[in-house]
């Protein structure tokens, strides 16, 4: 199917499903609409809009990459249900609650093993949510909480990472686009990516305070007088595999396969990228040309086995092979309504991205405006924000506004420094809190939290960081100096965040 020009009608769908999403707080249907409603654009059709919803939604399940994506998720519900029914996580949850000491210490660790691995987001969401879930319910932090925890440290950690499936597409991106030292160009947007770098410090004054406002507070006030954490009744999340915990469970039932899966994928990913002993790939390359999906896929089957392995050779008195087994079912099925959401959230990008050319609308708009060059960081970034949000896509947004940037900038390489980052940083935004976006539903399976309450927590925290980004580009489009510029922008967001508290407990004093 070709791509038509719709204008306007383009960016209908994903306004449609977020809108809908956030009223009825149902995520399916809504997804499900807004697919349907730009397949309509597309066709004009009844029976046209059928066939395009079912091409498209076919289209990507098909996809390579999305099929490796499912099945690495099958093979984490998987391990995740090995470990618990091991009593693997409940040990870990035992024996980190006698070193973390307080809330505080247990989202700071949290947020620095979501830093640690920084290699792909999608297999930090998972990961650590699966790791520090027991230590996080122990000491009272709602999974809404863990869940934005997660989500603030995967795609803003992955975008300041030279070594990582993301700088690996933005580099292929800008090489693309003629760029000569793509590498350096990359490094040298990390000081003036304003959005990761807010929200690394946002996480830590949050954990270290009790600055949280909006939605948030109330999970986090339920969470601390009442032990709920979920503050829902229909949190959405499974448990029932959470049956027949083996008791003596030690720590090593649980570290012995996520170190596995750790080893095993960056092994993956090394391989698929081409590096070899003694060959002429280095490992920064190999990085830079692997296929993140397939890795993952490949990484995570040879954890299960090797997982397999262990119990059934060195604790096999814990977990048995029928036993194991039954566990596999558990964990696929587990990951069926993450799998569903999935494959939705890409249908409807593809429609955007494929059937009603969104973003060339949207960048035209920027190309044939007039505006002082000065300005263009701060409006690059708010485009990139409305266009990855609209989307759910950061890697999506990349391909369309960098070849525009930078040809606009060609002639100003310190201000296509500022632009980029801000493209990159603009696009981060709408990864990490879009309701459709793959990143923000994987952190929800990842803390095990119903996927709106973690959106509608999360907007008005990468809202307010995104706020305050934006008046950083607008500074730096006239100082050009990070040394100047990301200082001023994080104490904006330190005065934000200390009025923000203050107005939510305001407004809870008057409601009580």
């Amino acid at each position: 199917m070709e791509p038509i020009d719709v204008g306007i009608l383009s960016i209908l769908p994903p306004l449609i499903a977020i809108v809908l999403a956030l009223i009825t707080k149902e995520v399916i249907s809504s997804l499900v609409i807004g697919i349907i409603s730009g397949a309509a654009i597309y066709s004009r059709s009844i029976i046209g809009t059928l066939d395009t919803t079912l091409y498209i939604v076919g289209s990507k399940m098909g996809d390579p990459a999305n099929a490796n994506i499912l099945l690495f998720l099958a093979i984490l519900g998987a391990l995740v249900v090995v470990v618990t029914r091991a009593g693997g996580s409940a040990a870990y949850g035992a024996w980190a609650g006698q070193r973390v000491k307080s809330r505080q210490a247990a989202q700071l660790v949290t947020s620095a093993l979501g830093c640690v691995i920084f290699i792909d987001d999608y297999f930090n969401c998972l990961t650590v949510g699966t790791v520090m879930r027991p230590v996080t319910d122990r000491y009272r932090v709602s999974r809404a909480k863990l869940a934005y925890i997660l989500d603030a440290t995967a795609a803003p950690v992955c975008i300041i990472a030279p070594v990582s499936s993301w700088a690996a597409s933005v580099a292929s991106q800008m090489n693309q686009s003629g760029v000569d030292n793509v590498m350096g160009l990359f490094l040298s947007t990390i000081p003036f990516n304003l959005y990761a770098l807010l929200t690394l410090v946002m996480i830590v004054a949050l954990a270290l305070t009790k600055l949280d406002f909006g939605p948030m507070a109330k999970f986090e006030k339920n969470a601390i007088e009442k032990n709920d954490l979920f503050s829902n009744e229909d949190h959405g999340v499974s448990q029932d595999f959470e049956s027949g915990i083996k008791s003596q469970g030690k720590v090593m039932d649980l570290i012995v396969p996520i170190v596995a899966l750790i080893v095993f994928c960056v092994a993956a990913m090394l391989h698929v990228g081409g590096f070899t002993f003694g060959g002429g790939v280095s490992i920064a390359d190999a990085f830079g040309n692997t296929d993140a999906s397939l890795s993952l896929a490949m990484g995570g089957f040879l954890a299960l086995v090797f997982t397999f392995l262990y119990f059934m050779i060195f604790r096999r008195k814990v977990l048995g092979f029928r036993q194991f087994m039954d566990c596999i079912g558990e964990g696929v099925k587990s990951m069926v309504p993450a799998d569903i959401i999935l494959v939705l959230a890409w249908s409807i990008s593809g429609v955007c991205r494929d059937l009603l050319n969104t973003g060339p609308y949207v960048s035209g708009i920027i190309e044939s405006s007039h505006f002082p060059l000065q300005l263009l960081p701060a409006i690059v970034f708010a485009v990139a924000c409305f266009l990855s949000f609209s989307m759910g896509t950061a890697w999506g947004t990349f391909g369309i506004l960098i070849p525009i940037v930078i040809d606009i900038c060609k002639a100003d390489p310190s201000l296509m420094v500022i632009a980029l980052a801000a493209t990159l940083a603009g696009s981060v935004f709408g990864d990490h809190c879009s309701p459709i976006s793959d990143t923000t539903i994987l952190s929800s399976t990842g803390a095990g939290v119903n996927h709106l309450d973690h959106v509608s927590t999360q907007i008005p925290y990468a809202a307010t960081v995104a706020v305050c980004a934006f008046l950083g580009y607008l500074l730096a489009g006239f100082v050009r100096n990070a040394f100047i510029v990301l200082p001023v922008s994080i104490v904006i967001l330190l005065a934000a965040l200390f009025l923000l508290n203050f107005l939510t407990a305001k407004r809870a004093s008057k409601k009580a």
